[in-house]
This record gives C-alpha cells, structure tokens and sequence, in this order.
C-alpha cells in the first residue's frame, strides 16, 4: 500500500488516524468507531488517542473499534505531562490501558513538556516497557532544544517518535527539527496535517494554486495536502477523518505522487522559513 514507514520495530503506512476531538458526542459514537474501523480495513493500521481527549472518551471509541482486533492495529496513545511521572504515571497508563480495552499500548508518547523532568518521564516510560504494558515509548511537542536534552540522557535514544504539527502551511520544522530527526532516523509523526481542514490556516483549503493543482491530478485539496506532507522519508500523518468518505480519501493519497514541478510551485507559495521558527502547536 502505496508509501510506507519503519516506525518502533514495524512498517506502517505513511498515513494513520487521528482521533482529537472524537467520544465528545454520543450521537457521533457509531460513526466514529464506523470510521476507524474502515480506517483499519484500508491499512490505516495506527491510531493515535490520547488521554486529554475527550478526556478519555476519544480512548473509548478507539477500544470500541479495535475490539476482536487488536492485532491487526497499532496504537498509539499520550499521558498528560502532569501524569508523565512516577505513581501518577502508572495510573494514568492503565487507565488509558481500561478504556482502550487492551492490556498493551504499542506507543507511549509525553503529549507535551510539562514540569516534570524528561529524567523522571524516561524512567516511567522504561518500567511501563518491562511491566509489559507499552512496547515503544516516544515523544509530542517537544522542539529541538528539548530533544537535544532527552538523547543526553541514558536510553534517551530510545525515543521512537517526535509527534508534532506540520503542514504546507506551517513548515518550521524544516529548519532544524525534522533534518535532527531524520539524521537519527527517528520517524516524525505529524499531526494537524490538513491544518485542521483549514481553521489554522483561513482559505488554506481553498486557495487557488491548491485548488487549481489538485483538480489538474483529479485528487482533493486534502489529498494533495496529506501526499505533500508524506512525501518526505521518516513522516507519518495522522489526520482525523470521522466518516467513511473522508477515510478513503485519506488512504487514497497514499498512491499520490507529486512531480518536482508541482513540489516547487508550493514552495514558491508557501515557502518555508529561512530561520528558526517556536514551534507551532494547538
């Protein structure tokens, strides 16, 4: 299937599923789980949760989908930084572990920096790797100088992902972080890669060049946006897509290539900063 990734010990597709704002709305429940699971059938084989959502209510939907098949999905879950650490931490793991319905996370990420040292966040991650209850343990929203202290530390090198936000508008990652990354081969997750179908970016999902670009290939906007961000080595994009169409055409854009010509018309529209820029998160 089209584009792929080696991500903690295992290839993966290019493209997995989000789930930021999924288990908000019960009337939405059925279709969620819907979405995930013809997400799986595709090959969408990662999904990423996490605590904060829905403050567990996304981790919900994700049990309810993978249910009778947790073996064929790999997932992807986060700990609030304030739980990253100590007694805390190992209660937010199996709570996380409770509501997904499964007695192993395949990747453990920090959702973000918190007060809590990296130290303290590492050793958690390391017993909850040999109780079993994780097999990779990784990282999101952590910048350059952040990741240059975490591979100061023992078994810092062990990180299996940075998780951050990356789309054609938003590039800053170019700068530093995603080479530091890719020359450690250390895959980059992204999340947001529609800009979440624009709001970050206003008239991003209808501007010209896109919209003339991608009706010349016979793709979406969103199909053309989610093959840019994947056509680096090292990336996976998590997009969230909570209905069925919008699910099979994210998996589509993994056959997409985009031409060299095409490649640098974007950057000439969106070029990317020349200088280190704060990494963008919501």
């Amino acid at each position: 299937m089209g584009k792929s990734i080696n991500l903690a010990g295992q290839t993966l597709p290019a493209l997995g599923q989000g789930t930021w704002y999924m288990g908000e709305d019960p009337g939405q429940r059925r279709q969620e789980v819907a979405a995930l699971q013809a997400g799986i059938d595709l090959g969408l084989r990662l999904i990423d949760t996490a605590e904060m959502y829905a403050e567990g209510g996304a981790e919900q939907v994700v049990g309810e989908a993978i249910r009778g098949r947790r073996e064929q999905v790999f997932v992807v879950s986060k700990v609030y930084p304030w739980n990253a650490g100590g007694a805390r931490g190992m209660a937010a793991c199996e709570a996380s572990l409770k509501r997904l319905g499964t007695d192993y996370i395949d990747l453990y990420l920090l959702h973000w920096s918190g007060d809590i040292p990296l130290e303290q966040t590492l050793e958690l991650m390391t017993g909850l790797q040999r109780q079993g209850k994780i097999g990779h343990w990784g990282v999101s929203n952590l910048d350059i100088d952040e990741m240059h202290e975490l591979w100061t530390l023992a078994g810092g090198e062990a990180c299996a992902t940075d998780q951050v936000l990356y789309h054609l508008a938003s590039r800053g990652i170019e700068t530093d972080l995603l080479p530091w990354c890719q020359d450690r081969e250390i895959p980059v997750m992204v999340y947001c890669p529609l800009a979440q179908a624009g709001r970050q970016r206003r008239g991003l999902m209808q501007h010209p060049l896109l919209v003339e670009e991608a009706q010349s290939l016979g793709i979406s906007v969103a199909q053309l946006l989610l093959a840019w961000v994947i056509r680096r080595p090292g990336v996976i994009a998590i997009p969230k897509s909570a209905t069925l169409a919008h699910v099979r055409d994210n998996a589509a854009a993994l056959e997409i290539s985009l031409s060299d010509t095409l490649l640098e018309r974007l950057d000439k529209a969106f070029p990317a900063p020349m200088r280190k820029t704060p990494l963008d998160i919501v």
